[in-house]
């Protein structure tokens, strides 16, 4: 039985991937300190024998006892609304933080997979973004504090592959949605369904016509799983090509929940990238992944989530993921 240790595990995408290694037969340590993650996302696997969990945060000496085969660091705020009220943590989880699992990696002969972002990749001026691109970023912005933070993660990887040897994946992820995002972390998807169940106006911020791409987290964490197991060490955009415009993106939520408010327009903020697109044809040669989740049935089952939950605030009632 294969040993992974997952950080940010009681997260998103943390705890999506606790259940695909669970599935795949490994023994599952979730580690998080639960600045922006829930227990309620992972409470459900607490029971199995199979799971462990660690209150710790990954900026700090980290100790795992026995042997380790794999760790996915994924132990990081996401969303603009965290990392602007929280933008030291956000940058010590990503510089101390990698450094700390970087060491258990290589203490442990470990092979290491960390959750880099489009975000490296600024506000892009080459379109769609591929992984040779070295991005357009603002250092000292306010986005700079988690665009900078992935930045040097990637850095820290290499150099520890590089310099000692250490088995490194590294995935730069685009926008992903799902079950288990928070309707209030500030991403579009969540914003806007969490304001059509609410009653409230649509906000766009912008004149809407920035571009993102979204991918369903099913597909997502496919493609994680086989770039961990594939024999690449450098950087792979996993995401979805399928590109949309922000005020596209707001009305085929208000057709798909059936609210009869209106779009509102606000101020972009700064830095926001104007244009999101994956490359992913590195994805496709060497990981054979491509998404397969059409964003309209994607949209219907995060939506039937949201819908499920107690009051909208994240507390699920009887209600399948995987449907």
């Amino acid at each position: 039985m294969k040993k992974v240790l997952i950080t940010g595990g009681a997260g998103f995408l943390g705890s999506h991937l606790c259940e695909k290694f669970l599935a795949e037969g490994c023994y599952v340590i979730a580690m998080d300190n639960l600045i922006t993650g829930d227990m309620k996302n992972i409470e459900h696997l607490m029971k199995l024998p199979n799971f462990e969990f660690y209150h710790h945060d990954v900026a700090k000496y980290i100790h795992i006892p026995g042997e380790l085969d794999y760790i996915m660091h994924f132990a990081s705020p996401a969303s603009p609304i965290d990392y602007l009220k929280i933008p030291i943590q956000t940058l010590k989880v990503s510089s101390l933080g990698t450094h700390n699992v970087m060491g258990l990696a290589l203490a442990k002969k470990a092979r290491i997979l960390v959750a880099s972002t489009s975000e490296v990749y600024g506000d892009p001026i080459v379109h769609p973004q591929t992984e040779d691109y070295w991005g357009n970023v603002n250092t000292i912005g306010p986005r700079g504090c988690y665009d900078e933070a992935k930045r040097f993660m990637e850095a820290m990887t290499m150099a520890y592959h590089n310099h000692h040897g250490v088995e490194t994946r590294i995935v730069r992820i685009f926008n992903t949605y799902g079950s288990r995002m928070r309707l209030n972390d500030g991403r579009a998807l969540p914003a806007f369904i969490g304001q059509a169940l609410r009653g409230e106006d649509i906000t766009v911020f912008g004149d809407g016509s920035q571009t993102r791409s979204f991918c369903y987290v099913d597909d997502l964490v496919n493609g994680i799983y086989k770039l961990l197991l594939s024999d690449y060490h450098l950087p792979v955009n996993i995401g979805n090509p399928v590109e949309i415009t922000i005020k596209e993106f707001a009305e085929e939520v208000i057709k798909l929940t059936g609210t009869t408010q209106k779009i509102v327009y606000k101020p972009l903020p700064q830095d926001d990238p104007k244009q999101r697109k994956p490359d992913i044809s590195k994805a496709k040669e060497i990981l054979n992944w491509e998404p397969k989740v059409a964003r309209a049935e994607g949209l219907k089952i995060t939506y039937n989530y949201f819908k499920s939950l107690d009051q909208y605030n994240n507390v699920p009632k009887e209600f399948n993921t995987k449907n």
